[in-house]
């Protein structure tokens, strides 16, 4: 198709869409040549059905018969084809779950694995971005874990760019959620680099609430435990996004030492006090969720309950503020009386704080940045 006609066909598409026949009309061109010989033609198909799907859920309904022709694409085209056919399936796959299922039906991780191994960084991106989408349903879960692509993405996750981390470490919860692939997981020990992206990303973030909820899913084995905490401010960064993370990434951050803590108390606990949990739990306990509040409560238990061994933190009275302030929770007037002790807490806890702070400081200073702190292109899709 000429250059001036695929101008036209841009014009409909910004212009009102509200009748079906222009639409139509725009769906069969693209249909025509998304399946031409002619190379070109069907690149220019796929970027034009990549473009229309962005943010309309109707062309992703009118264009779902041109996924079978952009994974023959995949299959059998140039980079540059690839590369635009695997747009324009992203673009068809996002809040869509029939066009999801059918994109894994129509044979497109075979070739999606392949680029997932690319050296090409922007189509390792693309294709992780995909893969990532398609995860997000169940039914292609299981088809997504047979097909290799957990390995891939641990190796993503761990040299990847900052985009392609971020998309390989999202596919990797959702495909967590598959019991048996937690055995997978943990034997590619992922656990440096789920804490090394979690550094280098903002506590508020969504990406930090899913490495969290990974990391609460790995603590449930020996081998993940004994990695974090042999992982350098491995458990710190876990208590740094205790006290500062959004509220759910907050709830996976008590609910991953939690479950340390009840695997063997007499392991665990010295060094969850050590990294200065004590003031984020007491603030969980008034201002978290439902379930951060019940984990805080069960973990202030554990960590206060102590044979008097040398424990590094020398705290009688730090030991009586964190007792009075759980006998209270069930009182009257529980959140005025609690935030008042709270700030007492804090108050006489400062100097036991000093080692904790001086360590982030360490942590954090600039030379030492990861990678993934710097700015990154990211690609739009």
């Amino acid at each position: 198709m000429a250059s001036s006609e695929i101008q036209i066909h841009r014009e409909d598409c910004t212009s009102d869409l509200g009748g079906g026949g222009r639409v139509a009309v725009l769906v069969q061109g693209i249909m025509e040549r998304i399946g031409s010989e002619d190379e070109d033609d069907r690149i220019q198909a796929a970027r034009e059905i990549r473009r229309m799907t962005k943010t309309s859920a109707k062309h992703r309904r009118y264009l779902s018969e041109s996924i079978e022709p952009l994974v023959s694409m995949l299959r059998y085209g140039s980079p540059e084809c690839g590369e635009a056919a695997m747009l324009g399936l992203l673009n068809l796959a996002v809040r869509d779950e029939r066009n999801k299922i059918k994109i894994v039906d129509a044979g497109a991780l075979e070739p999606l694995i392949y680029f997932l191994e690319s050296t090409n960084s922007c189509l390792q991106e693309y294709a992780t971005a995909s893969v990532l989408t398609l995860s997000a349903t169940s039914v292609n879960k299981p088809k997504i874990s047979a097909s290799g692509a957990i390995p891939l993405l641990i190796k993503i996750l761990k040299d990847g760019n900052q985009q392609a981390r971020i998309d390989a470490m999202m596919a990797l919860y959702n495909l967590s959620t598959i019991p048996n692939n937690l055995n997978t997981l943990i034997s590619l020990q992922p656990i440096p680099a789920v804490i090394e992206l979690l550094r280098s990303c903002k506590k508020s973030s969504r990406t930090v609430e899913k490495c969290c909820a990974l990391l609460e899913l790995l603590m449930g084995f020996e081998e993940g435990r004994a990695a974090l905490t042999f992982e350098e401010g491995g458990v710190l960064t876990v208590v740094e996004v205790l006290e500062g993370g959004a509220p759910s990434s907050r709830e996976h951050a008590v609910g991953a030492l939690l479950t340390m803590c009840q695997s063997d108390y007499c392991r665990y606990r010295d060094i969850i006090l050590k990294e200065g949990a004590i003031p984020g739990l007491l603030e969980l306990t008034i201002q978290g969720t439902p379930t951060s509040q019940a984990k805080a409560h069960q973990l202030l238990d554990l960590l206060r309950n102590t044979s008097r061994q040398e424990s590094g933190i020398q705290a009688d009275t730090f030991q009586n503020i964190v007792s009075d302030i759980v006998s209270r929770f069930d009182g009257d007037d529980r959140a005025g009386k609690a935030k008042k002790m709270l700030a007492d807490m804090v108050q006489i806890s400062m100097e036991q704080s000093l080692r904790h702070l001086q360590q982030r400081a360490v942590l954090c200073t600039p030379k030492e940045l990861p990678v993934g702190c710097r700015p990154s292109g990211v690609h739009s899709k």
